[in-house]
């Protein structure tokens, strides 16, 4: 059932991005039946908690509402991906397995990424004055005090 949902889930949410504009629970009911039995409540059910969970805004039109998504497919993707691997106990043996069921595409688009990433390093922490040790220097604001020579 879970896994179910989930990929309910993602073919709603492919509609959405594939539409690219806001869309009525009828829209995608009317486009998921081509596929598959599926009923008025359970489309309207998902599309209610994938905008709880953040994904969708929703505006109300008359009676009905329209659904929009609040991101791109790659920063969901990448938010199910960080879900998943926060579940596990041993994160770095998830990454081996996961590494290890990639087909050779998708471990090249993996350098590609890592390689894209080491581009935009993070940002080091903030030095905050107050940790700086007691006899260093503080900031250079290129004024001269007593006692000292430029």
């Amino acid at each position: 059932m879970v896994r179910q949902l989930g990929e309910l889930e993602n073919a709603i949410m492919t509609r959405v991005w594939r539409w690219n504009r806001p869309v009525t629970v009828r829209e995608v009911l009317l486009d998921l039946q081509s596929e598959r039995e599926i009923a008025y409540t359970t489309v309207m059910t998902v599309l209610d908690k994938l905008h709880r969970k953040g994904w969708l805004r929703r505006e109300r039109v008359g009676r009905a509402y329209r659904y929009e998504p609040v991101s791109s497919r790659e920063a969901y993707t990448a938010a199910l991906m960080n879900d998943a691997w926060a579940t596990s106990d041993n994160p770095a043996a998830a990454l081996v397995h996961f590494f290890g069921l990639m087909s050779p595409e998708q471990r090249e688009a993996l350098r590609d990424a890592l390689r894209v990433a080491a581009l935009f390093p993070p940002d080091p922490p903030a030095a905050d004055s107050a940790d700086a040790p007691p006899d260093s220097p503080g900031p250079d604001t290129g004024e001269t005090g007593p006692g000292t020579t430029r």
